[in-house]
């Protein structure tokens, strides 16, 4: 039996900035898949209303990433029905960064909005090579003449209001228009990808893991820029801080039924823990029931000459039960290999630099690590993290200064390439390599024993690696690098893909570990559970030490006036270049506006503008700082008008904002000049 998809079940106009609040937008209806002989979805139904922030939660492999599929009409369940109201929108991001998109961020965010958006990025390219001063287009026509062609479209289309709008959701998101997407790093791509979806204005914004690659100043951005979105949010992500600041509806998928929690996270895993004890005693009284009939049906001929056809039914229709019942998958049970005691002193380094070509990765660190020591190194992507790791191991050699390292250290190294993995083996080979038994704290162990510690069952111990799911890859990581017996472990990035209740066992394995412990994490909950001090970027190759984790950072940061925050190295380093975007305005016009403010220079009025600006800017972040904090409480959509008023006023402060910084660097480009 196929699903049925039916739209216009809700809505017979469908008006995008206009929906009535909690109204539903779309209803999955006893909707079950199966892969193989595995069922992934058993009779979902999950309804998704507007204003909605929900979480899909659940292990890995349990079937999020399917469901949001589902949704987003990528895949057709089984069976089941799909309802959802007329002229829906819905975007999708998936959990791979899409490496098709090609040309610079304004062509691609552009092409969101279909033909007319073609027309719009093609209107915008032509007009910066008029700019630059060329006369024919790329098709050999005269400029002028080709970019009245694309004006007249634009007209025919009433496409400049969409002008406008590809223009502010890139101020919004901190992109550069002219920069090309195909140089950019992960993290950024998916922000470009992000506003592409979202320049639509969708009904539905679906995200599945919209934090992995990302770093901690480009997952805090997210957050607060979520917050100020007026559709309906579902999404996936294994950051528990994240979950904590975004949801306040958590949806479980716990062997294959969905499960609705109407409360954020952390109310979530207490409710959570109380039912799987209720469900516990359940199954012990239906597992008691069960075998006292077993017991019964076992009797002598004569009992069986004088029983109860009635009760031999209900015996079969409980083992009927009991064979059905999903049972809860085992936690994964890990342990470290110790090695002995490493000398006291870990690494020291004096004045320690490393450059590549004219970049200064690393400059002049001066610092001792000492044995037990749990050191967290926090920064942006691509600002240096691994070189220094690589540099304190000897991987690398300082361009200047001194490492010392100390004595009997036996290092365990967790690589985010996962570049120890070799592709041509089994998940078990690769731990094991190749042989029946690994030894664990001085006792053998079956290797394929050892693997169940770690949730892999003999058919996925046996898989090659290639077959094996990100979660599946990180535990596998994990599993062979806890037999090296270590006394030092180094951890790059161990938090992407494993879910949260490896995550978790992984903290509390650590908090045991009788060793040195460094980690570079960009997972907030991870650091501020493990690390008692960090290592953080503050720009042209420096680190500062700095006692607790990322947070304790934070408040310092906060009272002090020479800490910088840990932002996306790609914002720092690509200027946002208003002065070349395209708008309504003829571009030979916005040639000579430029021209004239190079020119000029401040007036009185203002350099006062420009010292009261900082000022302005900070008052009304924290304006929007406090709205966010209001509008992520889990009873925010209780009053639907209260909070449409106050995601109003949020959108009117981060567009203030905007115009605020916009303003801020126009004077300080004039004031340079």
């Amino acid at each position: 039996m196929l699903p049925n998809f039916i739209y216009g079940a809700f809505a017979t106009e469908h008006l995008s900035d206009h929906h009535i609040p909690n109204m539903p937008l779309i209803r999955v209806q006893n909707a079950s898949i199966a892969f193989g002989p595995t069922t992934v979805l058993d009779k979902v139904n999950l309804t998704i209303d507007s204003g909605a922030r929900m979480a899909l939660v659940g292990r890995n492999g349990e079937g999020k990433s399917t469901l949001l599929k589902i949704i987003a009409g990528e895949i057709v369940p089984d069976t089941g029905d799909i309802i959802a109201s007329t002229g829906l929108k819905t975007a999708y991001l998936p959990q791979a960064v899409p490496v098709d998109f090609e040309g610079t961020a304004y062509e691609v965010v552009a092409s969101g909005l279909s033909k007319v958006g073609q027309v719009i990025a093609e209107y915008h390219k032509e007009s910066q090579r008029l700019g630059l001063g060329e006369e024919l287009s790329e098709t050999g026509k005269p400029l002028i003449d080709y970019l009245a062609l694309l004006q007249d479209q634009i007209d025919a289309s009433d496409g400049w209001s969409l002008v406008q709008k590809v223009e502010q959701t890139l101020s919004k998101m901190q992109i550069s228009p002219e920069i090309e997407v195909s140089s950019l790093s992960g993290g950024m791509k998916r922000r470009v990808v992000l506003a592409r979806a979202l320049v639509s204005e969708p009904d539905i914004l679906l995200l599945d893991e919209p934090t992995n690659h990302l770093d901690i100043g480009a997952v805090a951005w997210l957050e607060k820029y979520l917050a100020t979105l007026n559709c309906a949010l579902i999404f996936v992500t294994h950051d528990r801080k994240f979950l904590d600041s975004v949801a306040n509806h958590i949806c479980e998928i716990d062997r294959g039924n969905l499960t609705e929690w109407p409360s954020g996270f952390a109310e979530y895993r207490i409710n959570k823990q109380k039912m799987l004890e209720v469900e516990a005693q359940q199954n012990a009284l239906f597992d008691k029931k069960l075998a006292q009939e077993e017991v019964w049906i076992r009797q002598g001929i004569k009992a069986r000459r004088t029983r109860n056809e009635g009760r031999v039914r209900a015996l079969k229709k409980l083992r009927e039960q009991q064979a059905a019942r999903r049972k809860v998958v085992g936690q994964a049970r890990m342990s470290v290999n110790q090695a002995d005691n490493s000398g006291k002193i870990i690494f020291e380094t004096d004045s320690m630099s490393f450059s590549h070509g004219d970049r200064e990765i690393i400059n002049r660190l001066s610092t001792v690590i000492m044995r037990d020591d749990r050191v967290g190194i926090i920064g942006p992507n691509g600002c240096g993290k691994s070189t220094l790791v690589k540099l304190l191991v000897g991987e690398l050699t300082p361009t200047s200064g001194t490492v010392n390292r100390g004595t009997q250290l036996e290092v365990a190294y967790y690589d985010q390439l996962r570049a120890t993995l070799d592709t041509q083996l089994s998940a078990a080979d690769n731990v094991s390599g190749g042989r029946d038994t690994v030894e664990v704290n001085g006792t053998p162990r079956h290797i394929m024993s050892y693997m169940q510690d770690f949730l892999f069952e003999p058919s996925r111990a046996r898989a090659p690696i290639t077959a094996l799911s990100g979660g599946e890859t990180g535990r596998l990581m994990l599993a062979k690098l806890f037999l090296k017996p270590s006394n030092l472990m180094i951890l790059d990035e161990p938090s992407n893909d494993l879910d949260i209740e490896t995550l978790e066992l992984l903290e509390a394995l650590l908090a045991d570990y009788k060793g040195t412990v460094i980690l570079i994490s960009h997972d907030r909950q991870l650091l501020e559970n493990v690390v008692t001090r960090s290592f953080v970027y503050q720009g042209n190759g420096n680190f500062i030490d700095v006692a607790g984790g990322y947070e304790d950072f934070e408040r310092e940061r906060l009272t002090s006036k020479t800490l910088k925050p840990v932002f996306e190295s790609e914002l720092n380093q690509t200027p946002t270049n208003k002065d070349q975007k395209a708008g309504v305005t003829n571009a030979s016009k916005q040639t000579k506006s430029v021209k004239s403010k190079q020119k000029s220079k401040l007036t009185f009025t203002e350099s006062k503008e420009l010292q009261q600006l900082p000022a302005h800017i900070s008052k009304l972040e924290t304006e929007l700082s406090s709205l966010h904090q209001e509008m992520n409480k889990s009873d925010f959509y209780s009053d639907k008008v209260a909070a449409d008023n106050a995601i109003k006023e949020a959108q009117d402060l981060q567009s203030r904002l905007d115009e605020a910084y916009s303003r801020w660097e126009a004077l300080e480009q004039k004031a340079e000049a």
